[in-house]
């Protein structure tokens, strides 16, 4: 009995393997000259043109190309992410962020201001606030709320706080005294 099943499965495995093989050849038959067929420049050929090495991928988690340089805070709008960068251009910490209902304009700012504790414009209690530019009246800055949430804002209110968890909170209240860059970017 054992002998016939043995048999069964080696056929079943030889059929499994020849049905792959023909699939093999039928995709590769029916693949456009452009991939099946090798071109002199992929082929290693000494007589082909060198080619540009290409770039090295991103880092994703990378300080921002355009994003000035030295000691500063980037803020990346469309990531909601913050870098926080030293004078050697070495990201100390980056983290996300909830973004306000009201957001700068790309661009380059100073911290204007600081409060360790306050009631924020959305009645939240916050803390750690660094304020760095003012949009229609309405003071940004980024902050943390005391119960480490991080909500989004109503758009039905001009609020600036760009909210982080309070542990990023504190990483930005020791580096963004008054005065320090902080970069906008898209």
């Amino acid at each position: 009995m054992a002998r016939g099943s043995s048999g069964i499965v080696a056929g079943l495995t030889a059929a499994a393997v020849a049905a792959v093989c023909f699939l093999a050849y039928q995709a590769s038959a029916n693949a456009p000259d452009s991939v099946a067929a090798p071109t002199a420049q992929s082929s290693g050929s000494s007589t082909a043109a060198p080619t540009e090495k290409p770039e090295a991928p991103r880092e994703p988690l990378a300080v921002p190309a355009d994003s000035d340089t030295g000691a500063r805070v980037v803020y990346a709008l469309k990531d909601r992410r913050v870098w926080i960068v030293d004078a050697k251009e070495k990201s100390l910490r980056t983290f996300t962020v909830m973004p306000s209902s009201i957001n700068p304009l790309p661009g380059v700012y100073r911290v204007t201001s600081r409060s360790g504790s306050i009631k924020g414009s959305d009645g939240v209690p916050i803390e750690h606030v660094v304020r760095f530019a003012n949009v229609d009246d309405v003071s940004v800055g980024f902050s943390a709320a005391q119960d480490d949430s991080m909500h989004s804002p109503d758009p039905t209110i001009k609020t600036g706080g760009v909210r982080m968890k309070r542990a990023d909170g504190n990483a930005m209240w020791t580096f963004a005294t008054v005065g320090v860059k902080i970069v906008v970017v898209p």
